[in-house]
This record gives C-alpha cells, structure tokens and sequence, in this order.
C-alpha cells in the first residue's frame, strides 16, 4: 500500500512563464512524483504548484524545486499583493494516503533541514511542523514578510528552525509545514438567492457571522467592552464558506473549503449545509468538488451513509464510491469520474500495471500452468488467504442482511469491513509475492567483475532474500488473522452458511502451511542464520496455531451441519 503526500509549494513569482516552467521541470524530473497542478497569479505574483508522490521522491522534488527558485527569483525585486518572505515562500507537505500526520511532520522536518544545511535558506517550521505552538500560524511566522526579515532574522526569539540566522537577500526564507488536506466544495441549492446562500454558509462556517443590534443583517455589529466585533460561530470547525450565484449552472451555491478533514469530514458538511438550508426552507440538491479528494474522504462518506441504511460495510471500494457519489449528489452537475477526481486512483489510472489479480480466474491459473516461474506457491497461499478471508466476509454480509437479524446487523458488519480490508491486503501480497522474487533476480543479475561490484551484488541478493523471506510471512500473518472472522462467522452466522466458513478456514490453513514453505526456502538463502532461525521459528509458531485453528472451526461447522 504506497505512502502519498502531497506538496504544496509557493514561489514568488506568477507573471514569467519561463521562470515558472523551470522551477516545475525540476520537479518532473523526479521519478516517482506526479504533478498535478500549476496556477500562476499576476496581482499576487505569485504561484502555486501540486504535485503528489510517495515520501522520499516527493521531498526530493520540494528540494530541487526550492534551490532552482532561489536561483531564479531576486527577493530584492519582488512586488505582488500576497503576502511573502522568500522566493519559496511556503511548502506545505499534506498526507494523503496510508501515512500519519506523525510521518508527515517528520519528512517535513527532514526538508527544513536539508534546504537550510546545503542551500543556506532560513526555514521557519509552521502549522503541525512547528516545534513551538508560537510558529504554528503562518501569518505569524511571515509576520514583517520580506521587507522586515533583516531585522527578525536579528532577534534571538526570531532563530530559524533550521539553517543560518542569517538574510540570504535573494532567497528570503522559506515557511516548511505540514497541514491537512483542503477540500475544495461547493454544495448546490434549490434557490438563485444568492442572500439565501450567504445565510446557509454563515450558519455553518467557523467563523461564523457578526452579532448585529435589531435587524441580524442590517443591524449595527455589537463590540464587547474592548471595542472588539462580537460574532457568532458557526457550526463547522476547520471551515470557510461563502454563498454566491454560478451563470454557468443558474443555481447558487455554499461555496466551502474544508482546511481540515479530520475535524469536519466531507460528509459531515454535507450534512450540515444540508440541515440548516433545509431550517431556510432550501434543499442541497448535489455537491460540487473542485480540485482533487483523497479517497479516504469519499470512502469515509460512503461508509457513513451504508450506516445510516444499516447496511454492511464489508463492500469494494467502488461499492462505497458509488454509494458517496449518489448520496451527495457528486455526481449532480457533471459525470463524477473516480479516476480524475480521487487522487489514488488518478495515480493508479496512469501507472498501471499488468496485477495478477486484474486476471481472470482462468488467466490466472493459466499464468501459474505457464514455463515462468512467477506467480509460485507464494502468491497461490496469498490468494487462498484471499479467498478465506473473502469466505469469512461473505458469511458475514449474508448475515447482516438477514431478514429479521435487523438488531445485530452492526455486528456482522464490522465483521465483514475487516474481512474486507484482510483480503485487500492478502490480494495485495499476490502480486508482492512476484515482485519479491523478481527483486532476488535481478540482484543476481548485478554485474560482478569488480570487488566493487562483486560487495554490492552480494548485498543486494541478502537484501533482497530478507524481502522475499518477510513477504509470505506477512502472508502468513495476514492469513492467520482471517481464522477470527472466519470462526466468528461459524459460530454465530448465518447457519445456511455455514460450510462456506468451513471452506475458509481450509483455505486460511493451506495459505498458512504454503506460505511457510516458502519462508524455509528463502530463509535458507540468508547468511545472517540467527535472524533466519527467527524468522523460520515465529513462522513454525502460525502454523501450528493455524492447525488449531482450523480444527476448532471444522468441529463447530460439521456439528451444525449434522445437528
């Protein structure tokens, strides 16, 4: 499962093309980086690129793309109506998929310090990278902007986390972050009202709307005893929003940007756009989003509205997508297409692959049948995890959606979601399972005429042999975990089905003992014989315990079966 982060840097610079083109050339001239979006500004001067990766390609983009603007862009005679400090002004890292805020901060700190140490860049860490809750705001980390760096620059409160304490007069410095992903959404009324949609999006933005005095939009803002405006919070943390009027569709809308997915979920806006439009008498009749989404933030919303049905979560991605996509109404202004819109699958859609699991059954035993020696016993025992694990699930589903079972549906479909997830994994093993042992020869295939050469191809084979040892052991784990499901599903499941939870316990075991054989075979290629003794030993221990496992669930099966 790949680790996407994406970048979000801002140069200063938005009216020479030729300035621009090259700072977004250097970042694809990454491998492993795609670049998604470069949006210049004349009055701000100023442009925004997206690009998105894995980790370590995407940081080294963020690095190249900073030294080439530094090189490019003079401080001294920067004008534009944005306010900046440096020729890279901000760099915000934003996790996207299968990564922590934890990671990303990480990584953050990892490119503050390499463009301060090697380009001599003052870098202020904000947002989730700050190491003081005083650097968070970005407003005050470019407080002075670039005018007033010299001087705080000469403040000792005013060190950079990382690099010199010194005005690099050409460059500035650079704010390095880490944040939340930002949602781009507009939610679609019923109204042309442009007042009617203002009202919507004050009820619900964080901020807000200001307490007035008699008439509530007329009226004179109240002010506390400070002189301060009072004003009124919205409902949504993390949200901003405003309504206006599209010539293009005839309808207005709640235009919102959600800065922080965790806190407000994009189903979550949804709804709440759409209980206070109806409290106005409006209805949200779809939604709108601009840019690109994760593909948590639709998978979550599809999940949320199986819930609401009391419907089974344990479905394909594609099942939740569809069910996102017709409950918001994504779908209501033009086509909603996963593969433009979901950053995942906008990536999958470009670097596909031929995946032993995109085969058809018959394809894929006929590749096995074939002279090649991949795919082997170990992607076998991954997909007959697959299969038990898909077993267990289906048992499970049945069971959700039994007539007069309505009270225990939950159950089941919480069974069923990890049922799901443990056979996405096990299916992703599969084709692992080929990639490890490719991995092993084309180590063997390093040159080997030097004593260079001859040290780096036997690192790589014992690199590589660790892999392919810890690959069918992770399928071994995997697999093991299915006997829970499976088990749980014998004994309280749909009794019609019974023997189908006895079938996956079957194939849980042979993915098991398979998988265990190929851990002996690639252990026995590492020289380090303590760690494959330990890894041929935690190996002996899931056989033994899937061998329990499976008679414990085959004596609950036949006992149902001739009760």
């Amino acid at each position: 499962m790949k680790k996407l982060i994406e970048c979000v840097p801002n140069f200063s610079e938005g009216r020479d093309m030729g300035i621009i083109r090259q700072i977004t050339s250097e970042i694809e001239n990454v491998e492993g980086v795609r670049l998604l979006d470069v949006d210049p500004g004349q009055a701000t001067n100023r442009t925004v690129v997206t690009f998105v990766g894995e980790p370590e390609p995407v940081i080294e983009a963020a690095f190249r793309a900073i030294r080439k603007a530094a090189e490019l862009i003079d401080m001294r005679k920067h004008k534009g109506a944005h306010p900046r400090f440096g020729a890279t002004d901000v760099c915000p890292l934003v996790p996207v998929a299968n990564i922590t805020m934890e990671e990303t901060i990480e990584y953050a700190h990892k490119l503050g310090e390499r463009v301060g140490r090697e380009l001599g860049i003052p870098v202020y860490c904000y947002e989730n990278a700050a190491f003081t809750p005083e650097r968070r705001n970005l407003a005050h980390v470019r407080a002075g902007e670039y005018e007033g760096l010299a001087e705080k620059l000469s403040k000792p409160e005013w060190k950079p986390d990382f690099g010199p304490a010194e005005f690099n007069a050409t460059a500035g410095a650079t704010a390095v972050g880490a944040r939340d992903f930002l949602i781009a959404v507009n939610f679609n009324l019923n109204t042309t009202s442009t007042r009617r949609a203002n009202a919507v999006a004050f009820d619900v933005r964080e901020k807000g709307r200001p307490l007035r005095e008699g008439n509530p939009v007329t009226g004179k803002i109240k002010k506390d005893e400070k002189g301060n405006e009072i004003w009124i919070p919205g409902t949504l943390k993390g949200t901003k929003a405003i309504g206006w009027f599209i010539d293009e569709y005839g309808i207005a809308q709640v235009s919102m940007n959600i800065t922080n997915i965790s806190q407000t979920p994009l189903h979550v806006a949804f709804e709440e756009v759409s209980e206070k439009a109806r409290l106005r008498g409006l209805r949200v009749t779809g939604t709108e989003i601009v840019g690109l989404v994760p593909a948590r933030a639709i998978l979550e919303a599809g999940r949320y509205f199986l819930r609401k049905q009391q419907r089974s979560l344990g479905v394909p991605d594609s099942e939740l997508i569809k069910i996102a996509v017709k409950s918001m109404g994504l779908d209501d202004l033009k086509p909603f297409k996963p593969e433009e819109k979901i950053i995942e699958y906008m990536l999958a859609a470009e670097e596909k692959q031929k995946l032993l699991v995109d085969l058809s059954a018959k394809g894929f035993a006929y590749e096995t049948a074939s002279e090649s020696p991949a795919p082997g016993g170990g992607s076998i025992s991954a997909y007959a995890g697959a299969l038990g694990a898909a077993l267990g699930t289906m048992v499970a589903n049945l069971s959700a959606h039994k007539p007069g079972w309505d009270e225990e549906w939950e159950y089941f479909s919480d069974w069923a979601e990890k049922g799901h997830h443990l056979m996405d994994e096990l299916l992703h093993l599969v084709d692992e399972d080929t990639r490890a042992f490719n991995k092993i020869m084309d180590a063997f295939g390093l040159p080997k005429a030097t004593e260079e050469e001859k040290a780096a191809r036997k690192k790589a084979i014992q690199e590589a042999t660790l892999y392919a040892t810890l690959t069918p052991l992770q399928t071994m784990e995997k697999s093991f975990e299915a006997f829970e499901i499976i088990k749980a599903m014998a004994e309280k499941g749909n009794p019609n089905s019974v023997s189908d939870a006895g079938v996956g316990a079957l194939c849980a075991r042979t993915a098991v003992m398979g998988a265990y054989l190929n851990v002996k075979i690639n252990a026995a290629g590492l020289e380090d014989k303590a760690l494959a003794n330990s890894l041929i030993s935690k190996g002996a221990e899931i056989e033994q315990k899937a061998i329990q496992a499976e008679k414990e669930i085959l004596e609950i099966v036949n006992a149902k079966i001739n009760a």
